[in-house]
C-alpha cells in the first residue's frame, strides 16, 4: 500500500538571522529585502524572473544588466528600478559600488555564464547563474573556484528543485512510499525552430538538446534517486542535413548506472515535445507529465499492480518555482548557510555531460570518476 500521507513540503527555507550587532552589514537586517541585480533581458531573465520579484518576500529587484540601454531604462522604469541600477556589459564591473545589489543573476547564453560569474564575484557579490552551468568542466571549476576566493554563494537556477510535485515526489521516493528503488525514466525534448539562435551554435551553447533540456532529465535521475551515477553509456541520432542541427546534436539517449543498482534511461531531443519522468520501486511508481514545465505538473503514484491515484500536493512556502530559487537564495546569503543547488551541483551535471558525449562519441560505456 503506497503511503499518500504527506507530511508537507521540507524545502530548504529556514528562517532569517536576528538582528543584533550595531554597524552589522545591510544583508544582516532581517527586514531587508536582499537586491538582485538581473544580467540579461532575453525571453527568460526578462519574461520569466523579473516579474517573479513583486511576490517574493525576500529579494527585491535592484539593478538591470543590458546591452540595449532603451530596453534597459524602460523595463527599469516598469519594475521601479533606478537609473543608477542601470548598467550594460562594459561597465558591469561598477556593481562594486553598489551597496544595494547583493546578488546577481546571470541570464545570459551559457558561454558567458563563467566569465560574469567571475566578475560578480569580483566584484563582491552573491551569484545565481542559470543552467547549465557553463560549457565544460574546467569553466565550472573557475566559477565555483572564483565564489569561493570572493566568499561569495554560487546557485544554480534549477528551478524544479523548488516546484511542490517534485519536491513531493522527491519526499515520496526517499520515504520508501514506492518500496526499493529499481528504474529511473525520463524524456525531455521540445521542437526547436530557429536554427539561427545561439541555442543552435556550439560554441555559445555547448552542445545541442542535451545541455538545454536533457539537463533536466539527469537533474531529476539524481535529484529522484538520490545517488551519484557511476557510468554512463549514450547513443546519439542527428540529421545533420537539417539546417538546424548543423552544429549540435538533436536526439541524444543516454543510460545512467548508479550504485544502489538502480538504472536511469534518458532522452533529450530537439525535434519533438516531451516533458516526463517515471520512478518505479519494487512497490509502486511515481510518474509526473509533464514533470519539468513552467506549469500545469501532474502527478500520479501507483501500486504493484495497475492502479495509480493523481496526487496533488501541498502548495509550499512559495508563491512558484522561480519565487522558491530567488527567495532561497536570499535566505541563505542571511543565514549564511549553503544552497540546495551550489555550483558543486552544475558542475556534477556538466562532468556527467560530458561523459554522456563522450559516450556518443566513442560508442562505449564510460565509467564516471568520483
Amino acid at each position: 500500500m503506497i503511503d499518500l500521507n504527506r507530511r508537507g513540503l521540507v524545502m530548504a527555507a529556514g528562517g532569517v538571522l536576528a538582528a543584533g550587532a550595531v554597524g552589522m552589514p545591510a544583508w544582516a537586517n532581517p527586514e531587508r529585502k536582499l537586491g538582485y541585480a538581473v544580467v540579461g533581458l532575453g525571453g527568460y531573465g526578462l519574461g520569466r524572473i523579473i516579474p517573479q520579484f513583486k511576490e517574493c518576500q525576500h529579494s527585491r529587484l535592484v539593478a538591470l544588466v543590458s546591452g540595449d540601454p532603451a530596453k534597459a531604462k524602460k523595463v527599469a522604469a516598469e519594475h521601479g528600478v533606478p537609473e543608477r541600477g542601470i548598467y550594460n556589459y562594459q561597465n558591469f564591473d561598477s556593481i562594486r559600488d553598489n551597496p544595494d545589489i547583493d546578488i546577481v543573476y546571470i541570464c545570459l547564453p551559457v558561454f558567458m555564464h563563467a566569465e560574469y560569474t567571475i566578475r560578480a564575484a569580483q566584484a563582491g557579490k552573491h551569484v545565481m547563474c542559470e543552467k547549465p552551468m557553463a560549457i565544460s568542466v574546467a569553466e565550472c571549476e573557475q566559477m565555483i573556484a572564483a565564489c569561493r576566493k570572493a566568499g561569495k554563494k554560487l546557485m544554480l537556477g534549477y528551478r524544479s528543485r523548488f516546484e511542490p510535485h517534485n519536491v513531493e515526489a522527491i519526499r515520496l521516493a526517499r520515504s520508501g512510499a514506492i518500496g526499493k528503488l529499481r528504474y529511473f525514466r525520463s524524456e525531455h525534448g521540445f521542437t526547436a525552430r530557429d536554427p539561427n539562435t545561439w541555442r543552435m551554435k556550439k560554441a555559445q551553447s555547448g552542445g545541442g538538446s542535451l545541455m538545454d533540456i536533457g539537463i533536466y532529465a539527469l537533474q531529476a535521475a539524481r535529484y529522484m534517486t538520490g545517488e551519484e551515477p557511476v557510468a554512463v553509456f549514450a547513443k546519439e541520432t542527428t540529421d545533420r542535413s537539417d539546417p538546424r542541427f548543423r552544429e549540435v546534436e538533436d536526439m541524444i539517449d543516454f543510460q545512467l548506472e548508479f550504485p544502489s543498482g538502480v538504472i536511469g534511461s534518458c532522452m533529450s531531443m530537439y525535434s519533438a515535445n516531451r516533458n516526463q519522468f517515471v520512478l518505479m520501486g519494487d512497490k509502486g511508481r511515481i510518474e509526473l507529465e509533464p514533470a519539468t514545465a513552467y506549469s500545469g505538473q501532474r502527478m500520479w503514484v501507483g501500486g504493484e499492480r495497475s492502479d495509480k491515484t493523481l496526487v496533488t500536493p501541498p502548495p509550499g512556502p512559495y508563491a512558484n518555482q522561480w519565487v522558491g530559487q530567488l527567495d532561497h537564495m536570499a535566505q541563505c546569503v542571511k543565514d549564511n548557510r549553503e544552497t540546495i543547488v551550489p555550483g558543486e551541483e552544475g558542475l556534477r551535471d556538466i562532468r556527467i555531460i560530458e561523459a554522456v558525449y563522450r559516450s556518443a562519441r566513442e560508442q562505449k560505456r564510460i565509467v564516471l570518476r568520483g
